[in-house]
């Protein structure tokens, strides 16, 4: 999930949202270790579960790692300035997207991560 992540970022120009949608232990946050690595942010993604969000000003691009999980309502996380992250032209990433599929701009980029027969990981979007 990690050199997922660090595969993908080599691509992003700015500007993406990408929505993680898969159950607990399935690889979200791994992959957004990727992504932080492969933008240079210099800092190890760690949950942002509990805290909701995490911010990694410091790469290429900056990155905001958010987690739906906890969040109750569209009005929580409309509170924590969701709209305001959107507008800053980095790359944003949101763990259980599908809690508040409707807040999610049209052209977020949804991936599905769930465990492989192999004991790896499948990712479709």
């Amino acid at each position: 999930m990690v050199a997922l992540g660090e595969e993908i970022a080599a691509g992003l120009a700015g500007g993406e949202v990408l929505a993680l949608v898969g159950g607990l232990g399935a690889g979200k946050t791994h992959f957004t270790k990727g992504l932080a690595s492969g933008l240079g942010c210099g800092a190890e993604a760690t949950s942002p579960t509990f805290a909701l969000l995490h911010e990694y000003p410091g790469g290429r691009l900056p990155l905001v790692h958010l987690d739906f999980y906890r969040l109750e309502s569209e009005d929580e996380l409309l509170a924590i300035g969701w709209d305001e992250l959107l507008d800053q032209g980095g790359v944003v990433v949101a763990e259980w997207a599908d809690r508040f599929p409707d807040l999610m701009p049209p052209e977020t980029r949804w991936l599905r991560i769930e465990p492989a027969e192999s004991g790896g990981r499948k990712v479709s979007g």
